[in-house]
């Protein structure tokens, strides 16, 4: 579509796209007026970062948004929504929360939105508590195991220091049994958890040496950040773990020997020697396992995420929805849109021929006259009979019209003037009787002595038209039941005006049309009248073909917005094939809105119309 056909399309659905703006408009103004009022509070919490493994840090960036977005998730899950609402005494389930990181920082953005704006506070500034207690606990679940098996191995220790003290004073053989009972299982436990922490290095190795970061996926590096830290963290246990074993191996030895010269009064100072030297590896298991609990408690500070809240939220003051005026516009702007879709969907699947550019091109053929719609509420209210619009009202732009056609057809051909013009048109309800009675009258007007025909002899109007009677007529005339004088009636409101109606209605039109009789009818009519204008059927059935070939010229009748491409098209084909001249189209009931339409003649407004009617100034 160029620029002029989106102008015209515009201006005839104008109305739509204002009603369906206005309608979506109203209906989300309406509906918006009436929702709940709703609160945002807002609240901004930290999340520090852990401490890096100092080994691709890229991975550890990912690793950390990932975090961020487990964080976000974790606000809406039942567990901590029920501590929530423990705490403030009320339900937080069904609240909107969305959280959000502002940017590439380490702060996330927890918006709560609630109809009650105390309560929207209240519940942003919970949850994020609720948060970091949670956060804590998960913490704390990951080195659980190690840290209470170092406390037992404190405990023990200490336990055996008491004992082997107590020993030194008095040597008793039952209490190094038990002692050795009780370093068998020890180190039976530590040989345990080294070959388990060796299986697990050696697996996490095996996965870590397969990774390619070129071809990774963001889960897929993640994944290999976690299994480096697991990996650091379990040689660390393991480099912890296997001295003490060492020690423990120790003290069993010394043990067993112990054992064996325990029975000999003469070993006491070897006893006491074996005695002194286990309290002082138990001293120093004991001083490992208080350390290994020390570094134990700072990597876990090190490596856990803490959550801080740096911005408490605070009572909304106004809501942020409804906002009925923002709903207005914006379902405005949807409604028109669409209505705007609607129109051009409609248009695009409209074949009726509108405009003249649209006959030109799709036809081939001009359009010599272009005649408003003689039934609209103008013309009504002015009670003029359609059938001589241009008898009563010589001075309105419709016989304006009829004048251009007029000196259209004078001039059509000089060397050969067209004196039998035909009036047809592509279907019913077109207008074409319209046409050619009111050209007839114009014609007239012209000091030309002219014949108006009615050849239609299917479904006639002209007599309806005239106000005349249809008693006698053509059919009667080629039958022949009745002469030329018989037939033709002077129309008494236009002088140079005769009429021939129809007749009664044959059983067989066509054939009496294709007759010599007709062929010999018109002849005569020629040399009695200067034009003669024939009114036929539709070009849909085949009278007006018949008659085509028997005329000067023919005057295709269309209907704009009505007349359909296809049923325009297929009647030429036909007028072609039989080589009948056609001088053009009649553009009839043209809506007065149309713009092509009243663009000639506006000028002949002023000075001919009176008291909203128009007045005859000439006869011409």
């Amino acid at each position: 579509m160029d620029l002029k056909n989106i102008i015209r399309i515009f201006k005839r659905w104008v109305w739509l796209l204002v009603l369906g703006s206005v309608l979506a408009g109203g209906t989300a103004y309406y509906i918006s007026s009436r929702e709940t009022p709703m609160y945002q509070a807002s609240t901004r919490f930290y999340i520090l970062r852990a401490a890096s493994t100092g080994y691709y840090d890229y991975y550890s960036y990912i690793d950390f948004q990932q975090l961020i977005s487990t964080y976000s998730q974790l606000l809406s899950t039942d567990r901590l929504l029920e501590q929530a609402s423990e705490e403030l005494g009320y339900s937080a389930f069904g609240i909107r929360a969305n959280a959000t990181q502002i940017g590439e920082t380490q702060f996330v953005l927890l918006t709560v939105i609630h109809h009650d704006p105390v309560k929207a506070a209240e519940i942003a500034n919970v949850l994020v508590k609720v948060l970091s207690e949670v956060n804590e606990q998960l913490q704390s679940i990951r080195y659980e195991t190690t840290e209470r098996n170092l406390l037992e191995r404190v405990d023990q220790a200490e336990e055996q220091i008491e004992l082997l003290q107590s020993q030194i004073n008095e040597i008793s053989t039952t209490s190094v049994q038990e002692q050795l009972t009780q370093v068998e299982a020890e180190i039976e436990k530590l040989q345990s958890q080294l070959i388990e922490y060796d299986t697990e290095i050696k697996n996490l190795e095996s996965s870590i040496a397969a990774f390619v970061p070129t071809f990774a996926t963001e889960e897929q590096i993640a994944q290999n950040e976690q299994e480096r830290a697991r990996l650091a963290e379990l040689r660390a246990n393991y480099n912890q773990i296997e001295p003490v074993l060492g020690l423990y191996q120790q003290i069993y030895t010394n043990l067993t020997v112990l054992g064996r010269t325990s029975d000999s009064s003469t070993t006491s100072s070897v006893e006491l020697s074996q005695l002194q030297t286990n309290l002082n590896l138990y001293q120093q298991i004991y001083i490992n396992s208080i350390s290994s609990l020390e570094a134990l408690n700072l990597t876990r500070a090190q490596n856990a995420p803490n959550v801080i809240q740096v911005e408490p939220a605070r009572t909304p003051q106004t809501p942020i929805s409804p906002k009925p005026l923002q709903s207005m516009m914006l379902y405005g702007s949807v409604g028109l849109l669409a209505m705007a879709g609607v129109a051009f969907l409609v248009e695009y699947l409209d074949d009726t021929i509108k405009t003249p550019d649209e006959v030109k091109d799709v036809l081939g053929l001009p359009v010599i006259g272009l005649v408003a719609d003689m039934n609209d509420s103008l013309v009504k209210r002015k009670e003029v009979n359609k059938g001589v619009f241009v008898a009563n009202q010589p001075r309105s732009p419709i016989s304006e019209a009829f004048r251009s056609m007029r000196t259209s057809l004078e001039f059509y051909s000089v060397d050969k003037p067209l004196q039998v013009l035909l009036v047809t048109s592509s279907g019913a309800e077109e207008g074409k009787t319209t046409v050619a009675t009111n050209l007839a009258v114009i014609l007239a007007k012209g000091n030309k002595n002219v014949l108006l025909l009615d050849a239609d002899m299917r479904r006639p109007n002209v007599h309806n038209h005239l106000n005349i009677s249809n008693r006698v007529g053509l059919s009667h005339l080629i039958r022949g039941r009745s002469t030329l004088e018989e037939v033709i009636q002077v129309f008494s409101d236009v002088p140079n005006l005769s009429v021939i109606t129809s007749g009664s209605l044959p059983p067989n039109p066509a054939e009496l049309l294709a007759s010599e009789k007709m062929k010999s009818i018109l002849t005569a009519l020629k040399a009695q009248f200067d034009m003669i204008i024939i009114d036929t059927p539709p070009a849909l059935v085949t009278d007006a073909q018949i008659l085509a070939t028997r005329s000067d010229g023919v005057i295709y009748v269309l209907r704009p917005g009505k007349t359909r491409v296809i049923a325009a098209q297929t009647p030429l084909e036909e007028f072609e094939r039989i080589g009948a001249n056609m001088i053009g189209v009649v553009m009839n009931r043209i809506p007065r809105n149309r713009e092509y339409y009243y663009g000639g003649y506006d000028y002949y407004a002023p000075g001919t119309q009176k008291d909203g009617k128009y007045f005859q100034t000439d006869e011409s």
